[in-house]
């Protein structure tokens, strides 16, 4: 398949620094949804949940990476539409 037209997931979702993005929204996200959702529990000394904590930050990654997948894959099927019109074909 051509790097054209390619969009499968993996192709997309983890190239162009897309994981960096990530990770970097992650990073804010899950500390400001950290202490939102659990700021009582660390103030008054105890630490919540280890499992509760990461998901924390994985939720931020995943949506991150999700919509970076989804605007990669409209503007190639946008890109492809645009050049069939004009006669182009991709193989």
């Amino acid at each position: 398949m051509s790097k054209l037209n390619n969009t499968r997931f993996i192709d997309i979702a983890f190239s162009d620094g897309t994981p960096k993005k990530a990770f970097l929204t992650a990073c804010v996200v899950g500390t400001v949804l950290t202490t939102i959702n659990h700021g009582d529990v660390i103030l008054s000394g105890n630490f919540p949940p280890f499992l509760k904590i990461i998901l924390t930050y994985c939720v931020p990654f995943c949506v991150t990476t999700w919509g970076a997948y989804l605007g990669k894959k409209a503007k190639i099927m946008q890109q492809e539409d645009i050049g069939n019109l004009n006669g182009k074909t991709f193989p």
